[in-house]
């Protein structure tokens, strides 16, 4: 697996000279795509009602969850970034730890399967996980993640987004109520000139 991981990855990264527009858009791809995340999560709160409301914190909380199962993964078992043992062209900068899985990406599909598992909201899951396509073709590209990273991605995500979805009614119910309060007086003068929903 580790020989095909290896071989995968030196067929995907890019060459000693890769052009100025393939470079342009892994780094695009790489580093700024998971910024829709955050985005689609705080549009889906402040123009919806509740029921909407408590997908939001669902899917917030199928990306934390995800993220902290990569955390345990990654102290149980260092998986080095292909920079860490000289393989391939590393683009750019990135810290020296684990690679396994991919945290972009688990962020990115968690909130993606999330989306997909609420009916009403499967479009935004498609267009998620659409967009990992090029994440994850655009962080082996730059020479900081294995391919096997973004398939353990997958699997941490499509895990996670099941379990909040199994837990919503005990775990995130129960908070929608205090948060929307909460958010309503933080929010109060933007509600009363009608630019968010109350």
């Amino acid at each position: 697996m580790e020989n095909w991981n290896t071989a995968l990855f030196l067929v995907l990264n890019a060459g000693a000279s890769p052009s100025r527009f393939a470079l342009f858009v892994a780094m695009v791809s790489a580093d700024y795509l998971i910024f829709l995340v955050p985005l689609m999560l705080m549009v889906g709160w402040l123009r919806g009602d509740t029921s909407r409301r408590t997908l939001m914190l669902e899917a917030t909380a199928s990306g934390l969850f995800a993220l902290l199962i990569n955390q345990g993964i990654g102290l149980v078992w260092q998986h080095p970034r292909p920079f860490m043992i000289g393989l391939g062209h590393t683009l750019i900068p990135h810290v020296a730890d684990s690679s396994f899985p991919s945290d972009h990406l688990t962020l990115l599909l968690a909130v993606g399967f999330s989306f997909l598992i609420a009916a009403r909201w499967s479009m935004c899951g498609i267009i998620l996980l659409v967009i990992a396509l090029p994440m994850a073709w655009a962080r082996i590209y730059l020479g900081v993640h294995f391919p096997l990273d973004m398939l353990g991605a997958a699997v941490v995500a499509a895990a996670s987004a099941t379990c909040c979805a199994g837990l919503s009614k005990s775990l995130i119910k129960p908070v929608v109520s205090p948060a929307e309060r909460l958010y309503r007086k933080l929010f109060a003068s933007l509600i009363r000139r009608g630019w968010v929903l109350s």
